[in-house]
């Protein structure tokens, strides 16, 4: 079958459109040139500029998310189709207002999977007050992760002893029992959190997160160090030290170095600094629960467990 003014049949069109939809120019008209279909990466992306957009549709169920353009800086909104698990749409941030509108143009919808963002939730109820709001899967899982592992670290001056794990001890620590208290004196006298943090000079989270610990032992954290190129040689910097306690960590270095170490002498001198060579063994934080991968927000789905009706105060992020 042939279209007018076309030099490929409509069964090669669909086939190269499958390609390019997918591929887009330079790798779909490479992938084209295997089966003989030999096409310039300017034709490839006419052939896709010439595919029509979807038509507009409102789901039953969506679900709703964000992601990060820019990780700790710019934020967007992913809207999917939780049945049919197609990506609907992108938001171009992370606000109220605008996943407000986007429901409000989209009035079809009754049921709206999302985390425990309280801005999503309260979106959702401005926008479709009759619609349930679904937790998904995956958040009910990672927030209680998250929380438990909050809670191990804050217990640090309980089980690190038994463990012979060093708690942080210095200037650092001194500085956070010193602003503990700070903070807590400021609320005891009825001053906000928002006016704490303007006169201690700190973030809101910050301060929020003293004025949640009841005790200033719970800011005290076990240092939770990576595995470093330095520890195979442990042993080594543990027995010449020993043996001339006035050793130079020049010579350290060098000595490690002809054993094999690719590290450099910062790196050795940050590693002796932290104690962690004359430690019996590195110094790590307890495993937290085995964490799970994000669904990527641009093509899976938010798997729906657990519904809920609207509810007053929606859990935080």
């Amino acid at each position: 079958m042939l279209e007018r003014y076309q030099r490929r049949t409509a069964r090669l069109n669909r086939q190269v459109k499958a390609v390019v939809k997918e591929l887009a120019g330079r790798a779909g008209a490479r992938l084209l040139a295997i089966p003989a279909m030999g096409l310039s990466r300017h034709t490839a992306l006419r052939t896709l500029l010439r595919i029509p957009l979807p038509t507009g549709r409102t789901p039953r169920v969506i679900g709703a998310d964000d992601f990060a353009l820019r990780r700790r800086h710019r934020y967007a909104t992913v809207v999917i189709d939780a049945e049919t698990h197609e990506r609907i749409d992108v938001l171009p941030d992370r606000t109220a207002n605008t996943l407000q509108a986007w429901l409000r143009e989209h009035p079809g919808v009754e049921v709206v999977c999302r985390d425990g963002s309280a801005t999503y939730a309260e979106a959702i109820r401005r926008a479709l007050p009759h619609a349930v709001q679904v937790a998904d899967r995956w958040h009910l899982w990672h927030n209680p992760c998250e929380a438990t592992l909050s809670e191990v670290k804050a217990h640090s001056t309980c089980w690190a002893p038994v463990l012979d794990a060093p708690i942080y001890d210095g200037p650092r620590a001194q500085t956070t029992l010193q602003r503990w208290h700070q903070a807590h004196d400021l609320l005891d006298q009825g001053v906000g959190l928002l006016e704490s943090a303007r006169r201690l000079q700190l973030a809101l989270n910050t301060v929020t997160r003293y004025a949640r610990a009841d005790r200033p032992e719970r800011m005290l954290r076990v240092p939770k160090y990576r595995a470093s190129l330095v520890d195979p040689y442990r042993e080594h910097l543990r027995k010449l030290p020993a043996q001339d306690p006035g050793v130079p960590v020049a010579h350290l270095f060098y000595e490690i170095k002809a054993l094999g170490y690719t590290g450099c002498l910062n790196l050795l001198h940050k590693y002796i600094n932290q104690g962690r060579a004359d430690a019996d063994r590195s110094h790590i934080s307890p495993a937290g629960p085995p964490r799970l991968s994000s669904p990527d927000p641009t093509t899976s789905h938010p798997s729906i467990d657990i519904y809920w009706h609207n509810s007053p105060q929606p859990a935080p992020r």
